[in-house]
């Protein structure tokens, strides 16, 4: 070990206000040794875990010996268990949504807090008024921080070249020429709609508006160009949604809070999984939605589709099953809940017979909108425990989650939603889908969700919402998969760096999808 390093230990303590003998200095630089090209990061792990147990500012070499084993320790245990290929299932991580942490933006700090009170179900009118206004802040916060929007720093006479500063709605009065604005479309008077910030709402004009990729309805957030009228309507010209930002910038601003739920890891902890995730290259996760265990035919071609699996060199890591687990709604009028029972049990009964897919694959099932539950109101929570006791008698360790439902693979994020987003979406259009840029529907719904940072950005009397677990449905810091369960058509698309797929009807279209995470590969197949 060089002078160099001896010196860079020694300058290290002094700035953290240790006082380091020789010999603990000695026992330091053989521990960084032992990673080569990695000292640097070796030694400040070390310091860290130092100054957790030092009772004094002096470092001996006793103390430094006995972080050393521990670290070396931990090391080891890491290396055996994913010799012991356990791996794969503790790869896994299943992040029901209700547990998602919520937080909050302060708009004067300009950073985000944790949530830590408790969530009612029930959330009183205020929580109503809070889903808008964070909704909002998230959104506005993201835009403040993108170069074409910001306010320049030094006035100048370049200094408004290309620049589309953010003007609060309050301000348009009694303004003229065209101006930038940001905020949620609303129907505040029956047929007319407004455009509604934190400072107040102005009566929108969208007939002549040219707008870019996405379906526009009421309840999403936008990004106006335009100018008021002498009648007080704001005449919008260019109409877009706030424009997206980079997942690894998001990171940095959030500072090590965890929004997707899961924990967060430590920077040693993500390149050890990143390494684990890079080698992981026979993963696979099949996913079907629309799986309903009434029809015999459906469950044939599920034989099908088990039976090929059972039979590949390397079995799937992950099965997806996504409601409806019923060509039926299992609503009021619903009475044959004690034969969907058996049904779930004849399904544990039909993966059971297939012995490799049972000891080594895992198994996650997603309630659908017309699935048996308390009501249609997102987040669903996981399916009865009535309906699933069966088929748990075969399959023991089988994961029963919301919808939408979270995944954390290694350091990848996948977010699971069930749901016809498409159809109700183009229902709720309030102009026509640009067709400059695309003419399919699902690129435009990738495009609405992703700038919308939210699964479902419909109105709530056309999806209600659970107030107060609104933000399991944010989709921030943008994850690396969105897996659409719709009964549309079966279409991939990458977005911006953003892999989303939707899988199709399983029992209607007998499509499926096989998604390979390591290399985010989707594989749209079909019987």
């Amino acid at each position: 070990m060089n002078a160099s390093m001896r010196k860079k230990v020694q300058r290290k303590c002094k700035i953290i206000g240790y006082n380091l003998k020789v010999d603990a200095l000695d026992e330091i630089l053989s521990f960084a040794s032992r990673f080569e090209g990695d000292e640097d990061e070796a030694i400040d792990v070390l310091l860290k875990e130092l100054e957790k147990s030092l009772k004094s500012t002096i470092i001996d070499k006793e103390t430094v010996h006995r972080v050393v084993s521990q670290l070396l320790e931990v090391e080891a245990d890491m290396e055996d268990s994913s010799d012991a290929g356990t791996s794969t299932s503790s790869a896994i991580r299943v992040v029901d949504a209700f547990l998602v942490p919520k937080y909050k933006y302060d708009t004067v700090r300009k950073q985000f807090y944790e949530h830590t009170g408790t969530l009612s179900i029930h959330g009183d009118a205020s929580a109503k008024a809070a889903l808008y206004r964070d909704r909002f802040l998230l959104l506005s916060q993201r835009l403040s921080r993108d170069q074409h929007f910001s306010k320049p720093a030094f006035e100048s006479e370049f200094s408004h070249f290309g620049s589309c500063e953010i003007s609060p709605i309050q301000s348009l009065v009694g303004q003229t020429g065209r101006k930038w604005v940001m905020g949620v479309i609303s129907q505040l008077e029956d047929g007319h709609y407004y455009l509604e910030d934190l400072t107040a709402a102005v009566k929108i004009n969208l007939a002549n508006a040219k707008i870019t990729t996405g379906l526009f309805s009421e309840n999403t957030i936008v990004v106006v160009e335009g100018e008021m009228l002498v009648e007080g309507i704001f005449q919008v010209l260019t109409c877009g949604f706030p424009p997206l930002e980079d997942r690894d910038k998001s990171l940095k601003v959030l500072a090590g809070n965890d929004f997707f739920g899961g924990g967060t890891l430590s920077k040693e902890e993500t390149i050890r999984l990143e390494e684990m995730e890079k080698r992981a290259v026979n993963d696979m996760f099949v996913i079907l939605s629309d799986v309903w265990l009434d029809n015999e035919e459906a469950l044939t071609k599920l034989e099908t589709v088990l039976d090929g699996f059972e039979s590949v060199e390397v079995v799937p890591s992950l099965f997806v099953f996504m409601g409806n687990f019923c060509s039926r709604a299992c609503n009021l009028s619903f009475h044959s809940y004690s034969s969907l029972r058996m049904q779930f049990g004849k399904l544990g009964e039909m993966i059971a017979a297939h012995t490799r897919l049972k000891e080594q694959s895992q198994f996650l099932f997603i309630p659908g909108p017309d699935d048996a539950g308390p009501s249609t109101v997102l987040p669903r929570c996981a399916l009865p425990k009535y309906l699933t006791e069966e088929l748990q008698k075969h399959i023991p360790n089988a994961i029963f989650s919301s919808n939408p439902c979270r995944v954390k693979f290694y350091t990848q994020e996948i977010v699971f939603f069930r749901q016809d987003m498409l159809h109700r979406m183009r229902r709720s259009c309030l102009m026509s889908p640009s067709t400059e840029e695309t003419d399919d529907h699902f690129q435009h719904l990738v495009a609405t969700i992703t700038h919308q940072s939210h699964l479902c950005p419909l109105p709530l009397t056309v999806q209600p919402i659970i107030w107060n677990y609104d933000h399991c449905l944010y989709l921030y810091p943008t994850p690396h998969t969105i897996v659409l369960g719709d009964r549309s058509q079966q279409k991939a698309f990458k977005y911006t760096g953003i892999t989303c797929f939707n899988t199709g009807s399983f029992s209607i279209d007998s499509t499926f999808v096989a998604y390979r995470p390591c290399s985010q590969e989707v594989e749209l197949s079909a019987l």
